[in-house]
C-alpha cells in the first residue's frame, strides 16, 4: 500500500474519532438525563455517530441542491492518491467533521466576551 495512501487513511481516521469524541463531549455538557433507572438507551458514541452522518447528510443534501440551483459543472470524481471521491461528500464529510470544533470555538468566544 501507498504510504501517502495509508497516510491520507490515518488523517481520516483520526479526525473522525476526535470529532466523534467531541460531539460526545457536547452532548454531556446539554444532556443530563436523570430517566427512570433501566430504560433502554443509547450509548454517547451511538448518537454522537448518528448525529455526524445526519450532519453530513444534510449538508450533503444542501450542496446538491446549490448545485443544482446554480448549474454548477463539478467532476464527478477528484482523484487523491489512488482514492477517488465524490467532491461534494467529501466536502460534506470535511465539514460535519470540523462542526463540532467550530462549535467549541465559538462557544468559547462567546465566553471571553
Amino acid at each position: 500500500m501507498e504510504l501517502g495512501l495509508l497516510l491520507f487513511i490515518l488523517i481520516i481516521i483520526l479526525l473522525v474519532v476526535l470529532s466523534i469524541r467531541e460531539r460526545v463531549r457536547s452532548m454531556n455538557r446539554r444532556d443530563k438525563e436523570w430517566d427512570v433507572i433501566g430504560e433502554a438507551k443509547s450509548s454517547p458514541t451511538s448518537r454522537a455517530l448518528t448525529g455526524l452522518v445526519g450532519t453530513a447528510g444534510g449538508i450533503y443534501l444542501s450542496l446538491v441542491l446549490m448545485q443544482t440551483f446554480l448549474e454548477l459543472e463539478l467532476p464527478p470524481n477528484v482523484q487523491m492518491g489512488s482514492i477517488a471521491l465524490e467532491p461534494l461528500a467529501a466536502l460534506s464529510i470535511a465539514i460535519a467533521l470540523l462542526q463540532p470544533f467550530a462549535m467549541r470555538f465559538v462557544t468559547l468566544a462567546k465566553r471571553r466576551r
